[in-house]
């Protein structure tokens, strides 16, 4: 258990636990490291359908660690470079999630704050015990949240984002599902079973149109119209040629369980 990140595996689900509780979960230089290392092994691990992200002891993630950062301050050259790197790292980690064959899962109870909403943010779902609270609230420090500000504005609406990277102030569970932030609120005591729920019924589909949902999901997010149609009936047409589609297609007219391959 002394491993800052911990990774178990169970019928095609991968739970990764941020394991810091003293820190309350903090994207340390550590930490970022183990999820980017884990990201990878998973992008190439066709046994897992879909994964789930939570974090041990009282909080989600709270966050950078403000005591790493402030170290890296004191380089010759006021610390930019080692800030720039650290950024520039916990960016790759976040995008790498959407860029996962596999969906994922944020399991959010305690806090998630600045980077830690981030985090949430860019996870393809996410499931919060009430209780919860969400907050960018870099701006009660003087740093304001810019990093976390780029995938919280990709998750909810425009002057939500901004009233709460401005103020600073918490929103609660309920509260960031009316947003869109999370897609599911239940009582912290059922909150384990309902992100393995979510996470069992993602991965007993057929891996295939999963994994290329999710790729086409993103890719068509941001173009216009026009052009989002003219990927996704492409795209249409790779899943239908998919032997296993045909699979479950005649599955169904037949009325019987799909026996699938993938």
């Amino acid at each position: 258990m002394d491993d800052i990140l911990l990774r178990s595996d169970d019928v095609g689900v991968a739970t990764l636990t941020l394991n810091s509780p003293a820190n309350l979960n903090a994207l340390s230089d550590a930490m970022l490291a183990a999820l980017a290392d884990a990201f990878r092994a998973l992008s190439q691990d066709d046994s897992i359908r879909a994964i789930v992200l939570r974090g041990s002891g009282k909080a989600f993630c709270a966050g950078h660690d403000l005591k790493e950062m402030q170290a890296k301050r004191a380089a010759p050259d006021g610390g930019a470079a080692a800030l720039a790197d650290l950024f520039n790292r916990c960016a790759e980690v976040m995008t790498a999630i959407p860029r996962l064959p596999q969906p994922v899962i944020a399991e959010v109870h305690g806090i998630a704050t600045a980077a830690g909403c981030q985090l949430v943010a860019s996870c393809d779902m996410a499931v919060a015990a009430e209780g919860t609270r969400f907050g960018v609230n870099g701006v009660n420090i003087g740093l304001f949240c810019s990093t976390p500000m780029v995938a919280l504005t990709r998750n909810i609406a425009r002057k939500q984002a901004f009233e709460m990277l401005t103020t600073g102030e918490f929103i609660d569970a309920p509260r960031a599902r009316e947003l869109g932030l999370v897609n599911r609120v239940v009582a912290a005591e059922h909150l384990l079973e309902e992100a393995a729920r979510l996470a069992a019924t993602v991965a007993g589909k057929l891996g295939t149109a999963v994994r290329i949902g999710k790729r086409t999901f993103y890719d068509q997010i941001d173009l216009p119209i026009e052009d989002a149609y003219a990927l996704a009936g492409d795209v249409m047409v790779e899943n239908m040629l998919h032997a296993d589609t045909n699979e479950g297609i005649c599955a169904f007219l037949d009325k019987r369980k799909p026996s699938w391959a993938d």
